[in-house]
């Protein structure tokens, strides 16, 4: 398997656009493909990790989302504070999905607006 490769992360949405629109300012990417059944999100050309990571694809669903993700982003950011709040302006909310929260918790749970569940983990110690 030595050229095989992820080619997308494929998540279900009801609002296919909202979504997607959340995660390409999120992200910092950008679209590259869109009808009214999938987007398609895509770093940005000039991004060193471009053929590195793989794409993202929403595909329209009829259903809303019922239950805890399978599969979720953990998000490095530079300073995981300001990450947050900026994931709130875009429109995530922090969440309970009965984590453990003590003085030792180094994350915080977050939805996006459809619900799907991410974590904003803390800044990486040099």
């Amino acid at each position: 398997a030595e050229n095989l490769r992820i080619q997308c992360i494929t998540i279900d949405a009801h609002d296919l656009k909202k979504v997607a629109t959340f995660w390409a300012a999120a992200l910092d990417w950008k679209i590259t493909f869109e009808d009214e059944n999938e987007i398609s999100l895509e770093l940005l050309d000039d991004s060193p990790e471009v053929g590195r990571i793989p794409d993202i694809l929403f595909i329209k669903v009829p259903d809303d989302k019922v239950v805890k993700n399978r599969l979720h982003f953990d998000l490095r950011p530079q300073d995981q504070a300001a990450e947050v709040a900026r994931l709130e302006s875009l429109g995530a909310k922090k969440i309970d999905i009965g984590q453990i929260k003590d003085s030792d918790t180094s994350w915080v749970v977050m939805a996006d607006p459809e619900g799907n569940e991410f974590c904003v983990l803390r800044e990486r110690k040099q």
